[in-house]
Order: structure tokens, then C-alpha cells, then sequence
């Protein structure tokens, strides 16, 4: 089958490519000519494990292209993917629809017979009847279908994600559009991947739906293991005692720093705004997104009680800066936030993170980035784990000791057992658990 993937981003690129690997014909367009260049030497716009692999097998064997003729790529495709980004609107937090609403109107323009034009981003409830509306105000006589087909990627596992998905949820109601997105994800039948097809409206809502229900759970875990800290619980039995319900599952109950990232921050933000607009105010999902917000300025707090209450011209080291592992991504990681606070209260900052510190020189010039976590660590009176990168999971503690100015660690995602931690003679704090193996016997 013939594709068209308008945009070449995070969603686009990794749509694109995975469709090209089932074996479709894969158009990526982009206006952006440095980027599409880049893209047909081989040169990848995000850090995603996998990925250049995949694209420069692919586009070794013909069946992905780049391009920024978007008009020539729509023509010659049968399904047309609307892959391109939907921020936060400045402002007021909607989500802003101005790419999807161009990319309609151009799609509009070239379409040549049937084709089904497909909205994979994330976008507001109604968002594909406006699509509609405006290719058939622009092109009276198209002959086309609008869908829906959210993603469902998570950052660092998006290959995997999109090759052995937990479903594929399509909203459409033309029966030759559902043909053709039965034959786009026939591949996946080996794989028993189900596909959900339901209305336009109703798959536009899962994906906010699905991202506020995971958000809502890392801040309830988070919520917990303050409670944990407070009453000498331990976060993370409590966590596995819970999540053995299969009622409730294990996934997404790890208490950290708060969610970051490029979907929860400004999905639940633009589902507040759907509720609001539509008197259906969603009270728990406003609430999760405040405590989020609060949280991880809170962490600074605790990197100061950890030293003695005060920053003033300490010297604070931070590992990880991406909002997870296994990307580059810096949008609203938690990292942004603590640090900007500790800075706030005096701190120098030190970091290190394996992937994102050209993205985080853009947005904080003023901290001294490393070339590796025992660099960062030198000189330093606390160090702050943030991102549970694999390269943070096994220390040389000792070394790490040797570095710094005084022994004292605060790991935000909980890498570390407090006994360990002890026994190299390291102050501990971390989230939701006891300082040390006594403290837990208690």
C-alpha cells in the first residue's frame, strides 16, 4: 500500500519507518528542507534505540522515501497520515491544532481519487470533523474518508510499541476506509494485535483518555510515597502490593520526580480545557495535573533538607536530564524544574545525562554540562539522580565517593537500596522508603 506521512517528527518518522518495514511504500514529507536532507543521508532527528537502523534498511530497499513535495506524495498515496505536532497553545493550554488544520488544507489541494486521510496526532475531541469540513470546503469534490488513529509510542520503546501493540484503536465509519486500515495493520495479525474500531469522536478521546488515566497513577504513587516517607513505609512494597491486583496492575506505579515528557504535561492539560469547554469539568485529572506541577519543584527541597537546609553555594550534581531514559527529549522533564529551583536557592549545578545535554544546553546555558556522571560528581557537596538511565544502575560507588565533597546522594527514582548506600558511607535519601536496612526492621 501506497503512504503518505505528513510530518517527519517522533510520530511521523517512527510511523513511517515501521509501516515501510511491513512492507508498504512510505512517503515522510516535511517542510523543514535541512531536516528531509538530513533524513536521506542517513541522519536522525531524535535519539530513539533502533531507529537509524531501521530507517537506512528501508530506505536501502525503496520502500522509504523523504520528501517536501507534500502535493506529489498525497497524489500518489492511498492513505494520508496527519503526523505533524500539536503543542500547547500559548496561553490558555488548548492544544494548538494550526499544523493539522495547514496540513488539511494543503492534503485538500492534491488528492486525487479515493484516499483516506488519517489524523495520527494527538489531537482534541471533534478534531477529524473539522478536518472534514475543511477538505471538503477546500476540495468540494474529494473523494476521501477523515480517521482516526492515535498513537500509543512511548519514548524508547516506540519501534516495539508500534510492531507489538497492546491494541490499534481506529475511529472511522466509511466501510472502504476500514478496509484500508485493516490492510495497513494486516501485518500485525501474526501478532494478534486487536484492532478497535469505533466512531471518529470516541478514538480521538482514548488517546487523552489513556494518557490522563497513566498520569493520574504516577501521581497517585507519588502521593504514596510521601505518605510512605511520613509513616516509615517502604514505596516501592507498597507499590508491588498493589500492583499485584491485576485489577490494577503494575505499570506506571514507580513514585519519582514527576511525569515530563512530550504527551502527559500537555494531553492532560488540553483534556482539562475539553472538559471546561464542555461543562463536564474533570476534577481528578486537574487535580493530578497541579500536584504534578508542584512536585517536582518539591524535589529541590529535598536535595536542600538532605545537606542541611540550605543550597547557598553548594555545588549540586545532577545525572539524567531527559524526562526517561533511552531519549533525548527535554520537554517538561523534571530536571527543568529541579533545577531551576536549586538554582533559585543558590546552587551550582554539574551535569551529566548520556543523550540530552545538547537539547538541555538550549534551555539552561547556565549549567556546566560533563562528560561522564564521575566528572559530574567532582567537587560535588550532594548528587541528585533524576533519569534512571542503565548507565546510572551500577556506580562505582567508591569512586563516586572519592569525587565528591561529602558523600551525600539523592536518588529521585529510587536506583539504589538504602543498605547499599549505607555501606559505602553515603548519606540516602530517596522516595517513599526508609534511610537504611535499620530503619526498615524497625
Amino acid at each position: 500500500m501506497r503512504v503518505a506521512m505528513i510530518g517527519s517528527g517522533y510520530v511521523g518518522l517512527v510511523s513511517g519507518a515501521c509501516f515501510a518495514d511491513f512492507g508498504h511504500s512510505v512517503v515522510c514529507v516535511d517542510k523543514d528542507e535541512s531536516k528531509i536532507a538530513a533524513l536521506a543521508r542517513g541522519e536522525m532527528p531524535i535519539y530513539e534505540p533502533g531507529l537509524a537502523d531501521l530507517v537506512a534498511r528501508n530506505a536501502r530497499e525503496g520502500r522509504l522515501s523523504f520528501s517536501t513535495d507534500l502535493a506529489a506524495a498525497v497524489r500518489a498515496a492511498e492513505a494520508v497520515f496527519i503526523a505533524v505536532g500539536t503543542p500547547s497553545r500559548r496561553g490558555d493550554g488548548h492544544a494548538d491544532l494550526s499544523y493539522v488544520y495547514a496540513a488539511a488544507r494543503e492534503i485538500a489541494a492534491a488528492l486525487d481519487g479515493f484516499s483516506v486521510v488519517i489524523t495520527k496526532s494527538t489531537v482534541p475531541v471533534g478534531t477529524g470533523d473539522e478536518v472534514e469540513r475543511i477538505i471538503r470546503e477546500t476540495r468540494p469534490q474529494a473523494d476521501m474518508a477523515v480517521v482516526s488513529n492515535p498513537e500509543f509510542l512511548r519514548e524508547g520503546a516506540a519501534i516495539r510499541d508500534f510492531k507489538l501493540p497492546d491494541r490499534i484503536v481506529v475511529g472511522a465509519s466509511d466501510p472502504r476506509a476500514r478496509e484500508v486500515m485493516t490492510e495497513l495493520y494486516r501485518p500485525l495479525y501474526l501478532n494478534s494485535a486487536p484492532i478497535l474500531f469505533t466512531d471518529r469522536r470516541t478514538a480521538e478521546l482514548i488517546k487523552y483518555a489513556a494518557n490522563a488515566f497513566l498520569a493520574t497513577k504516577i501521581t497517585f504513587i507519588n502521593e504514596i510515597a510521601d505518605l510512605c516517607e511520613k509513616v516509615g513505609a517502604n514505596i516501592q512494597e507498597v507499590a508491588r502490593g498493589i500492583g499485584l491486583d491485576n485489577r490494577i496492575g503494575a505499570k506506571f506505579l514507580h513514585a519519582g520526580p514527576g511525569y515530563g515528557g512530550s504527551c502527559f504535561p500537555k494531553d492532560t492539560l488540553a483534556l482539562i480545557k475539553t472538559g471546561q469547554d464542555n461543562a463536564a469539568p474533570l476534577r481528578i485529572v486537574e487535580t493530578v495535573a497541579a500536584i504534578n506541577d508542584q512536585r517536582k519543584r518539591a524535589m529541590a527541597r529535598k536535595v536542600s533538607a538532605a545537606v542541611g537546609g540550605t543550597l547557598r553555594g553548594k555545588m549540586v550534581a545532577v545525572l539524567g536530564l531527559t524526562f526517561k531514559p533511552n531519549t533525548d527529549d527535554m520537554r517538561e522533564a523534571p530536571s527543568l524544574a529541579l533545577i531551576t529551583a536549586l538554582t533559585d536557592m543558590g546552587a551550582r549545578i554539574r551535569a551529566y545525562d548520556p543523550q540530552g545535554m545538547d537539547q538541555a544546553k538550549r534551555l539552561m546555558p547556565d549549567v556546566t554540562y560533563c562528560q561522564g556522571p564521575y566528572v559530574a560528581a567532582q567537587g560535588a557537596d550532594v548528587l541528585v539522580i533524576v533519569t534512571e538511565w542503565e548507565q546510572f544502575r551500577a556506580l562505582d560507588l567508591e569512586r563516586l565517593k572519592a569525587a565528591m565533597t561529602r558523600p551525600i546522594l539523592v536518588d529521585l527514582r529510587n536506583v539504589y537500596r538504602p543498605e547499599e548506600m549505607a555501606r559505602h558511607g553515603f548519606a540516602y535519601e530517596s522516595i517513599g522508603r526508609p534511610t537504611s536496612a535499620r530503619d526498615e526492621t524497625e
